[in-house]
């Protein structure tokens, strides 16, 4: 038995791992396709655009070396995140199996293994990010900076590239990954859950590998991808309104205000590695599953992640006290402390929104589970009406986040107010992003979890490894709901500090107040509409193509299994 049971797992390893990097092999490839034809593009926009009379600075450095710089840093910032992202896939690979295995000694020993294999990923990840946008800084500094070419407050423009590199392999990874890991899970699920009646994760489904690759290549990769994007955007914007609001205020050294938000996530990286490391599961939790009593994973990660926050809000009084403090509004840190702790409260309301929707210990999952009972329909009712409610209190939380931020900053004495107020919600949303390593690190844990209790039932493992498993998959699925919640909640803090930073951006290149956007004037109106319009058609075409995928998924299952009955009876092995 035991010598069938290694045989096993190793072919199951290798199969996920060779599924894993064929996707990602095609993926890449298209990738790389598409950002060498935007690399052109944009050296072209740029070189053949008008003069910039108005700003001085970025016209001493030359159209073509604009967009020499733009395109180096695009494929930069396309790169890091690429290689963040292959590292999470290999990473959760290399992990998976040893949970598995590591669930048939000890349930804290699994819990370790698990959350530590998916953490090594995520401090990777945002250390990657932190570095490129730092080494980008360094290289612009040291070569139009201090020779004089273009102030140091301008250096943030020429790092847009970076930042637009990292969301287009983020628009890859999340769209091409989740595409992939649905179709195969419904198709998967379709065929052998539901009309041969066999087990999930049974070795005897066609479907099962693709199934267990697009938990990584979807949750693992992709998250990985979706968090890169979001804190190299959310440096980028900071450092072009902290340089516009250092100008305005007229700050010696404007340099502070640019470098604010580098550090605030290098703390990040070390706040999330001392939570990561603080996390300790129970004694008596080995004995209650040893036991078969019920355990709640969750308990410990809450732990680390409240570590994690009280740390990260001790390293922003540092350093907004550091870099911050001005003679002229001595009191100008202090609200800029506020307006991190503002964001902060918000991340730790969306994770408590996130977690009472969708932990089996709620309300919410336990109405859906009580209105299954009564068919298909009004299960499908109950989960999407509970979906929509969901929705009411993160809104209102970045509203209240957005509005006391905004204030916060305009009050704190620095500049006329406006510019100040926008940096304001950009430290907010530093705020909520001062822990977005442990947060990737709990996401990676769902799918490892899950991808370990798949290679338990592939490889015929006893039942208590499959209990122990399945405890560690139920709160994976909390966590990348988390970590999906969280994502939206600083996406929409970032996209005001998006646009603001974009205000500015217009402001420097064409010299014409423009402060407001008129919603009286028809051509804003009709903008707004097939802004939304686009956001429900491309919505529309991810479905379409889960959907269609799923089919194909579902007749290939159904191909194999009738062509050959035996793989049903275990005399043959289907083709995975």
């Amino acid at each position: 038995f035991l010598i069938k049971f290694i045989i096993y797992y190793l072919l199951n390893l290798l199969l996920i791992r060779e599924g894993a990097e064929g996707f990602l092999r095609v993926q890449y490839t298209a990738i790389a396709k598409v950002a060498s034809g935007l690399t052109i593009a944009i050296l072209v926009s740029y070189a053949f655009r008008g003069e910039n009379s108005h700003d001085m600075g970025l016209a001493r450095v030359g159209n073509f070396t604009l967009g020499m710089i733009t395109s180096i840093t695009f494929l930069l910032g396309a790169f890091c995140s690429a290689v963040a992202g292959y590292v999470s896939m290999w990473v959760s690979a290399q992990t998976n199996i040893r949970v598995a295995s590591a669930a048939g000694r000890t349930y804290s020993e699994a819990f370790y293994i698990c959350f530590r294999g998916g953490a090594f990923s995520a401090i990777l990840a945002l250390t990657m990010c932190v570095t490129g946008v730092t080494l980008v800084y360094i290289f612009t500094y040291v070569f139009f900076a201090l020779p004089g070419t273009i102030e140091p407050s301008d250096i943030p423009l020429l790092m847009v590239g970076y930042g637009f590199g990292a969301s287009f392999v983020a628009l890859f990874m999340q769209l091409g990954g989740g595409i992939y890991t649905k179709a195969a899970d419904v198709g998967a699920d379709l065929v052998g859950k539901v009309e041969i009646g066999i087990p999930e994760d049974d070795p005897r489904n066609p479907a099962v590998i693709a199934d267990l690759v697009g938990d990584m290549v979807g949750d693992c990769v992709g998250s990985s991808a979706d968090v890169f994007e979001s804190v190299a955007a959310e440096i980028i914007g900071a450092m072009i309104l902290g340089s516009a609001l250092a100008k305005e205020a007229g700050i010696e050294n404007p340099v502070r205000f640019v470098f604010f938000p580098i550090v605030i996530h290098a703390f990040d990286i070390v706040v999330s590695s001392c939570g990561i490391l603080s996390v300790t599961v129970p004694a008596k939790d080995d004995e209650d599953c040893a036991k078969g009593k019920d355990v709640n994973p969750m308990t410990p990660l809450k732990r680390g992640y409240i570590l994690s926050i009280s740390l990260a809000f001790i390293g922003f009084i540092f350093a907004t006290r550091s870099l911050l403090y001005v003679e002229s509004a001595p009191s100008a840190w202090m609200n800029y402390t506020a307006c991190g702790l503002v964001g902060m409260i918000t991340s730790y309301i969306f994770i408590l929104t996130t977690q009472y929707y969708t932990d089996y210990a709620y309300p919410p999952v336990r109405e859906i589970a009580q209105a299954s009972t009564t068919g298909h329909g009004t299960n499908i009712i109950a989960g999407v009406a509970i979906g929509m409610k969901s929705t009411v209190v993160p809104a209102f939380t970045v509203s209240a986040a957005v509005l006391t931020a905004y204030h916060l900053g305009a009050s704190s004495g620095l500049g006329e107010g406006h510019n100040a107020g926008l940096f304001g919600t950009a430290v907010a949303t530093m705020g909520m992003l001062s822990s977005a390593a442990y947060i990737l690190a709990q996401n990676n844990f769902g799918p490892v979890a899950d991808n370990a209790g798949g290679i338990a039932e592939m490889s015929g493992c006893p039942e208590h490894v499959r209990n122990t498993t399945d405890k560690l998959d139920a709160a994976g699925n909390v966590t990348k709901a988390i970590t999906k919640g969280y994502s939206v909640g600083s996406a929409a803090l970032a996209c005001f500090l998006l646009f603001g930073a974009f205000i500015d951006e217009i402001n420097n290149l064409t010299a014409a107040p423009f402060n407001s956007i008129d919603l009286v004037t028809p051509e804003v109106v009709v903008g707004g509409l097939l802004g939304m319009t686009q956001i429900f058609l491309l919505v529309g075409m991810s479905i379409a193509a889960v959907g269609k995928t799923a089919q194909e998924v579902v007749k290939e299952v159904r191909r194999q299994l009738k062509e050959n009955p035996e793989i049903l009876q275990w005399t043959a092995k289907p083709n995975y």
